[in-house]
């Protein structure tokens, strides 16, 4: 508790944008957000008053960071597991907890788990060899030749084979990738070779027939209160999310509804705490998860305009307990682009701010105090309107003066 004020300290390890963001949040709250951040130049240790400099792989450095506490939790998932329960064990009300956040740090612990919870998920494996995935693929092509239906089975495992059969696949690092690090399309055996050389633990996914993808972000209290926000579309490029689209446009009710429910089934059975963003494949006829995340997520940054509570503000609230806030959309059509550093030189970003704001004054910008380079996310743009069209071609623009000068 912050004797000054008598409301709560929540301590976020981690000091990027996400913690950047969820300061600006807890100040309308007021309360007081002590960030644990590696260099006093990462985008939360530029504003926030109250920053510790430490490593989140350091135990004594969160032990100190999490006394006078009244909740700790984090802006990315890379936290030891054994770490975080030692702290809760200790008497931390840290979350979520190690037993959770384990889902969004392991790919193939996450696609057991989701297996099990009889989640949609797309046809699966941990691999070691070449071999394996060869034999993936193989499993694959059989699969598709024998689900005609809407609902993905498993081939019968001792039916013969063609392994030059079912690529690509697409391989995943089992621990820390993140936009789009870590994931490979694999056309054939030659290139399953060349990765697995590499050492890394990996899994195996069959190549979804996606139509688009989705998001369901969902907020759940330690009372086991659940706020759901309305289902978004995300707009992938090289791997990074470039757009967002509140509310997913052209998404029947009874498909939001379900993406909906799937994202509150997972919270409620995976002990969450806090934001849980749910990334998902549509295909034509069904729904299937892809990603995992446990705090403030790319997917949500639209809510600070586009939401009555941001996914910030929201997350808080969970880790605090508090009642949920209200998710409704602020506006018909919500846009939220993400801005990338541009090649180097040209104009510098607050001259590219000045001609932003002449030319459209309703674009609301958040830019993150990074170091600019080229393809790294720097900031997001915001835009709120009656038409998606519009919005949408409002926020492209906007995020590309920001990004390129012009």
């Amino acid at each position: 508790m912050d004797t000054r004020t008598g409301l709560p300290v929540v301590g976020m390890v981690g000091g990027g944008q996400l913690a950047r963001m969820t300061h600006q949040a807890a100040i309308a709250l007021g309360q007081s957000l002590r960030v644990l951040s590696v260099s006093p130049g990462d985008s939360a240790a530029l504003v926030a008053a109250d920053v510790r400099i430490g490593t989140h792989t350091d135990l004594a450095a969160l032990r100190e960071f999490a006394k006078g506490c009244d909740a700790v939790t984090f802006d990315h998932e890379h936290v030891p597991t054994g770490h975080i329960a030692t702290l809760a064990a200790e008497g931390v009300k840290i979350y979520p907890g190690a037993e959770t956040i384990v889902f969004a740090q392991d790919k193939q612990r996450m696609r057991e788990r989701l297996s099990e919870l009889g989640a949609p998920v797309p046809l699966w494996r941990p691999v070691s060899t070449a071999a394996d995935i060869a034999d993936f693929a193989a499993e694959v092509a059989a699969a598709k030749t024998a689900r005609p239906s809407r609902h993905a089975a498993r081939p019968d495992r001792d039916a013969p084979r063609d392994s030059t059969a079912g690529w690509p696949v697409v391989a995943k690092a089992v621990r820390g990738g993140y936009d789009g690090r870590g994931v490979w399309r694999l056309p054939d055996l030659a290139a399953a070779e060349e990765l697995v050389a590499t050492g890394t633990p990996l899994i195996v996914e069959e190549r979804v027939p996606l139509q688009r993808e989705l998001a369901a972000l969902v907020a759940r209290s330690p009372f086991g209160q659940v706020a759901a926000y309305p289902v978004v579309e995300t707009v992938q490029r090289d791997g990074i999310c470039v757009e967002v689209l509140a509310p997913a446009p052209d998404l029947s009710e009874a498909r939001a509804l379900e993406a909906q429910q799937l994202a509150i089934d997972l919270a409620n059975a995976l002990g969450v705490v806090g934001l849980l963003a749910v990334e998902l494949f549509e295909t034509a006829d069904r729904l299937v998860v892809n990603e995992l995340a446990m705090r403030p997520h790319n997917s949500g940054h639209w809510t600070i305009e586009g939401a009555r509570t941001s996914q910030f503000e929201q997350h808080l609230r969970a880790v605090l307990d508090y009642p949920m806030g209200e998710t409704s959309l602020a506006a018909p059509a919500v846009v939220m682009a993400n801005v990338l550093g541009g090649p180097a030189g040209g104009m510098p970003i607050d001259e590219r701010l000045h001609h932003l704001f002449a030319a459209d004054p309703g674009v609301r910008v958040h830019l993150y105090g990074k170091q600019v380079r080229p393809g790294r996310k720097i900031g997001h743009v915001t835009v709120l309107g009656d038409d998606m069209a519009s919005v949408r071609a409002r926020a492209a623009r906007a995020a590309r003066r920001l990004q390129e000068g012009e």
